[in-house]
């Protein structure tokens, strides 16, 4: 028997055959891929290097060590970043009213808000030059009340004005996946607290906010990444003082045809927009492990 064992030879698994056919599948959207976003941003980084004499970073040290560039830099990033905590702020406050607040009408305005959504960001910034521009309604009805000479509200054509533009055009991005989170919120659980003892406020804080985390960081990184390609609002508005780098890109590429100054501004704006995503896939994945 003992001889019978040693000279029986045991059987290995098989390896699989290693197929082709998941990375055929994967070829056609990768082309397409390549050919919608790489292809133009190849031949933007082409063209930020074209100089009167060939080809060199000429462009690139002119564009980047001008004040301009700096102060479109500047601009866009403060704009983007109050805006978004100004969507967090508007947008969490809106969706804990809709979903945990009932009065009558709350169906209607939470329609009204996603009817924000289908709207050009351009209209907006109208309906703010009609409302609060210098002889807008309510510059109008102040000067009537209180016999003023010039207008109270003067803030359209100020950096402000567009962060007030923005985070009313943007805030339904954070409204709708706060009250698709709050949707998925057992009402036994924020019971339970209640019946506790818990106050209404340490309900919120402890129960409510901890399971909308994800939901609100995923509306504020789309807001931030929309809010820093924004170009509509900030032409719109006229605010001659606030240069940012999309509003910069089409000065030199539409009204002074610098195109290789253009292409250098569009490279910034580009590493800008990747290096944002690239953050938020890292903070999400090391969040969802931790979850």
């Amino acid at each position: 028997m003992t001889e019978l064992l040693e000279h029986t030879e045991i059987p290995t698994p098989t390896q699989p055959l290693r197929t082709w056919r998941p990375v055929l599948w994967t070829m056609p959207p990768l082309l397409v891929v390549a050919l919608i976003a790489g292809y133009p941003i190849a031949r933007v980084l082409a063209e930020s290097t074209v100089t009167p004499t060939g080809r060199g970073l000429g462009v690139w040290s002119t564009t980047l060590a001008a004040e301009s560039f700096r102060d479109a830099l500047w601009h866009t990033v403060m704009i983007a970043v109050a805006s978004t905590a100004g969507c967090l702020a508007l947008g969490g406050f809106l969706a804990v009213v809709l979903a945990f607040v009932p009065f009558p009408g709350s169906t209607v305005l939470g329609r009204l808000i996603d009817s924000v959504l289908t709207l050009p960001s351009f209209l907006v910034t109208l309906a703010f030059t009609f409302l609060y521009g210098t002889a807008g309604a309510v510059n109008v009805l102040i000067t009537q009340i209180t016999g003023r000479t010039t207008p109270l509200l003067d803030f359209l054509t100020t950096p402000w004005g567009v962060i007030a533009a923005e985070t009313t055009f943007f805030t339904p991005f954070v409204v709708r996946p706060l009250l698709a989170a709050f949707a998925q919120l057992p009402r036994e659980q924020l019971d339970v607290a209640a019946s506790l003892g818990a106050s209404p406020w340490r309900v919120l804080r402890q129960v409510v906010l901890p399971e909308a985390w994800p939901a609100l960081a995923a509306g504020g990184s789309l807001v931030l990444l929309l809010t820093l390609n924004e170009f509509g609002i900030v032409l719109f508005t006229g605010a001659k003082g606030v240069l940012t780098l999309p509003a910069m890109i089409y000065t030199r590429g539409i009204v002074t045809f610098d195109l290789p100054g253009a292409a250098v501004l569009a490279s910034v704006q580009v590493a800008l927009s990747l290096t944002l995503y690239g953050c938020y896939r890292v903070v999400f994945a090391r969040f969802g492990k931790g979850r």
